[in-house]
């Protein structure tokens, strides 16, 4: 389990938009904690264009730079983002997002390598789709 409560994502959550979290703690399930948290309680930031800057920002203040091969991808986070509002979704209203976060872990989008069923790596790697949102060109996400 990688939370081991709500506080804990919410602690995660809350650094990350202040950016001060640790940039070793911005993990593959760090992500999702930070989606499913945001999509809950702040969905004014959980937006496209909100995550957009939220994400920028916070590479930067980490020492990431945002550049064509580097920081920020606008369709790994949109991806990310629908496959984090899935779990929420299935979850059920109130449902404990360490449990949803570690359903999600568990599934197919629990592997850091989940987006290339859905796209080719050099579409996915593309600058484009660093900097917009690219449709899938294997398979339609499953949600």
């Amino acid at each position: 389990m990688p939370f081991a409560d709500d506080a804990a994502i919410a602690h995660l959550a809350r650094r990350m938009i202040d950016r001060t979290l640790p940039k070793a703690e911005w993990t593959h399930a760090g992500h999702f904690a930070a989606a499913l948290w945001l999509l809950r309680h702040r969905p004014d930031l959980a937006t496209p264009e909100a995550m957009r800057g939220l994400i920028r920002a916070y590479n930067e203040a980490t020492g990431t730079p945002n550049t064509d091969s580097s920081g920020y991808h606008h369709t790994i986070t949109i991806a990310s983002m629908r496959a984090a509002a899935a779990h929420l979704d299935a979850g059920g209203e109130g449902a404990p997002l360490c449990g949803v976060l570690d359903r999600l872990m568990s599934s197919p989008q629990g592997r850091s390598d989940w987006l290339l069923a859905h796209w080719s790596r050099d579409r996915l790697f593309d600058p484009t789709a660093r900097h917009h949102w690219v449709e899938p060109d294997l398979a339609p996400l499953p949600f």
